[in-house]
């Protein structure tokens, strides 16, 4: 396998995980004879500094000439500031939407022996393996109107949560798909009892579950999936969901798993099938953590999840993403980053903790 990928590290702790998540990469590509072409540009704070913007159309373009995009974290409070000219969020936004990536999945897994990094109890986090597919170019994050205005001395904001039947059926399709390759649940999330965007995503589920009989659907209000989580997340498979729902859920998923330290993501224009690939928007669901950056002890394993995740859809290398996911397993079992430390176990840095998993491939 030859293929080429864009790498954006971008800002506080990213280019010290997108090290590490290359390093594994390298190991896979040493062990199963594939070659990739890395090609690096900057991305977020470290962008605007040099451009003026967050991402450059001579960037985009980087992308568009990849298979697909392994990104680090941006941002920092030298550039996010209320009434800043130049947001780093935009540029995650704007690769979303010129690419099409509409399916977020954002996998949770608490790997054997790491229950007692989960704020719940161990018995209740055993066995948690599910997916949050967030739809990931519509909703309330890019529905119009979406502005702020002054009336007659009172300022009004306002942001539109609209939601069409071609974009509610295509990432439920990818939920049910998924849920087809795993163990066969599906949970879709919405507000239908005081959003009308929910009461259509309920109905089109209902309407499309008839073409998927094998897959269990699953009902569940956004507030009530919240609370389940807390409760019993093992019982969750796939749940898919809107934009803004997703963004919440998520990331609440990756805590209970242990840390977000270990939350990486997938976002795809569509879940490939048999020998399609789909070009892939790679990066942790964490953030750039400006507080430690530097300090070498920043957790990588997000952004080396997120490496197996690009070969398993881009790639198509199923062995090789297993391989990264098994090796992630063997490394936490007695190595731990500060994050997900325990009594008992070895503390490592962020260098130590890629050296081991790439050593386990």
């Amino acid at each position: 396998m030859k293929g080429t990928i864009a790498v954006g590290a971008g800002d506080g702790i990213g280019p010290e995980i997108i090290v590490e998540g290359v390093k594994v990469l390298k190991a896979v590509e040493k062990k199963y004879g594939h070659e990739f072409t890395l090609k690096y540009f900057d991305i977020g704070g470290v962008s605007i500094d040099k451009f003026g913007t967050p991402l450059t159309d001579e960037n985009v373009q980087l992308c568009r000439d990849s298979d697909a995009f392994l990104h680090g974290s941006v941002g920092g409070p030298k550039w996010d500031y209320l009434g800043s000219k130049a947001y780093t969020n935009t540029c995650g936004l704007q690769i979303r939407k010129e690419f099409d990536v509409y399916a977020n999945l954002r996998p949770a897994k608490v790997y054997p022996g790491m229950e007692g990094c989960s704020p719940l109890k161990s018995e209740t986090v055993k066995g948690m393996d599910l997916v949050v597919v967030r739809e990931n170019t519509g909703g309330a994050y890019f529905g119009l109107p979406k502005k702020q205005w002054v009336e007659k001395g009172v300022r009004w904001a306002v942001d539109t949560m609209l939601y069409s039947e071609p974009q509610i059926e295509r990432i439920l399709r990818v939920g049910f798909e998924l849920a087809r390759l795993r163990r066969k649940k599906i949970a879709s999330v919405e507000k239908q009892n005081v959003t009308e965007t929910g009461k259509l995503w309920r109905a089109m589920a209902i309407e499309m579950s008839k073409e998927y009989p094998d897959v269990q659907l699953e009902h569940v209000l956004a507030d009530a999936c919240t609370a389940w989580l807390l409760r019993n997340p093992a019982k969750f498979d796939v749940l898919v969901m809107a934009n803004l729902y997703g963004d919440i859920i998520s990331d609440e998923a990756a805590a209970i798993s242990g840390s977000l330290g270990m939350g990486g993501s997938a976002q795809l224009a569509g879940l490939p099938t048999g020998n399609e690939r789909a070009w892939g928007f790679y990066e942790s669901a964490h953030g750039s953590a400006p507080d430690i950056a530097g300090q070498g002890i920043a957790n990588p394993i997000a952004t080396i999840l997120s490496v197996g995740y690009m070969l398993e859809y881009t790639y198509g290398l199923h062995q090789e993403a297993e391989a990264i996911d098994k090796a992630v397993a063997k490394a936490v079992v007695q190595h731990r980053t500060t994050d997900i430390m325990e009594e008992g176990k070895t503390a490592v840095n962020t260098i130590e903790m890629g050296d081991l998993i790439a050593a386990a491939i």
